[in-house]
């Protein structure tokens, strides 16, 4: 097979080329008679003829003797430099006899071979002389067909090479969100571990929780109990204390291995909680209802669930709360009585009932019973009718910080100051 030659071949080699430029780079070749259009082109092909005194082995073509000056000179003056009117003419078939270094940088740029490479094996059917203009015609599709293949296996590469960068970036981003998460964990692991630590150091230390207590001893203390305190005996701002005694209602509940209540008082509300500490001994820790949170007046005492009485009694030590400096601590006895279980406690109050009685008044409500009401006030020892009560909050029941004289009223200091 006989490979062409002359205008015929150039002008097939260049409109190919200009075909594959445009393909590659977007960039649209205007095919007119401006040399301009063609500069472009003319420095590909130069890229490519400047090389051919040293690609003869390589590339399969005719040898060139090597530029005398190479790199004295710039494009458009070196000895193998295409310029845009040679790819014009040549273009448009108005050479009979083209450069061989243009016709070689051609083949190079097309087929990746010389024309001497490309006689030995021709990869072009349109480049041969005598071929069926049919025959050529199948041939150029299956070259358009191969060209598109290489296209497609090039944007399949670009897209796997893609979806390779993204997958890695994506992989970065999750490896530094696994160890962020990590680092998370083990600062919270350690965080935690710490406050369990604390909390079982503070819990060994304070005591607290030392017993779980049993069901029957959850019940028998939960409920709702009156409370009574003979303590106002031991304000000495009061000429009118002496076989005072008031009279609270405390809501206790269950919660997590500890009790918390509320007692509800003639003038001062009180909260707080109790443990047992043992069977049937429990502690109680109290203080002043208030707005601020800030612990006024606590009060500590020990209570015991003693069998086979109508009532309890705890020994506290709680305060007089006497006026400004007088108010001091003091021991007491303080008596519970329970009323039952469940139900809600409601203060009652802006009523002619409040008015009359001078006192607090807390509503007991509970399904499918009657309400119970309490009157919360001072009163007189005398005026209760339980013998046995009167003897374990009477002036006797107060033990004072530190002995002192007038404070507690006896029947002798009373009668002395009627």
């Amino acid at each position: 097979m006989k490979v062409k030659a002359g205008k015929e071949e150039i002008g097939y080699l260049l409109e190919k080329v200009i075909d594959t430029y445009e393909l590659a780079t977007g960039q649209r070749i205007i095919r007119n008679t401006n040399p301009k259009n063609y500069e472009d082109i003319a420095k590909l092909l130069s890229s490519i003829s400047n090389e051919l005194p040293n690609t003869a082995g390589q590339l399969n073509h005719d040898s060139y003797p090597p530029d005398p000056n190479p790199r004295q000179v710039d494009y458009p003056r070196r000895k193998y430099d295409i310029t845009g009117v040679q790819v014009k003419d040549a273009y448009n078939q108005l050479v009979a006899n083209p450069r061989s270094f243009l016709i070689d940088a051609c083949y190079i740029y097309l087929y990746g071979v010389g024309r001497k490479g490309f006689s030995e094996n021709p990869q072009d059917i349109n480049l041969i002389e005598g071929v069926d203009a049919s025959v050529a015609l199948q041939l150029d599709k299956q070259e358009a067909l191969r060209q598109q293949l290489v296209i497609c296996q090039q944007e399949q590469e670009a897209t796997k090479q893609q979806l390779t960068k993204t997958y890695r970036q994506k992989r970065r981003v999750w490896l530094a969100s696994l160890l962020i998460c990590l680092a998370l964990l083990g600062m919270v692991s350690a965080r935690w571990l710490i406050e369990r630590n604390e909390w079982a150091t503070v819990r060994k230390d304070l005591n607290i929780l030392p017993y779980q207590p049993t069901q029957a001893e959850i019940d028998s203390l939960s409920g709702i109990w009156l409370y009574y305190t003979g303590a106002p005996q031991a304000r000495a701002n009061d000429p009118n204390r002496f076989h005072q005694v008031a009279n609270n209602l405390v809501e206790i509940s269950y919660k997590n291995g500890y009790f918390i209540f509320n007692r509800h008082g003639a003038n001062i509300d009180h909260i707080g909680y109790m443990q047992f500490e043992a069977p049937a001994l429990v502690s109680i820790y109290s203080r002043v209802k208030n707005k601020s949170g800030k612990v006024e007046s606590p009060i500590h005492a020990l209570l015991r669930l003693d069998k086979g009485k109508g009532y309890l009694t705890s020994i506290a030590t709680t305060w007089s709360f006497d006026m400004g400096d007088g108010n001091d601590m003091i021991g007491i006895r303080n008596v519970f009585i329970k009323q039952g279980k469940g139900g809600a406690l409601e203060e009652i109050t802006n009523t002619t009932e409040n008015a009359n009685c001078h006192c607090k008044i807390i509503k007991w409500i509970q399904p499918d019973k009657p309400a119970k009401t309490f009157q919360l006030k001072y009163r007189l020892l005398d005026t209760l009718a339980n013998e046995s009560l009167k003897a374990l909050i009477n002036e006797k029941s107060i033990l004072l910080r530190e002995p002192r004289e007038g404070v507690i009223l006896s029947p002798a200091l009373n009668e002395e100051q009627r």
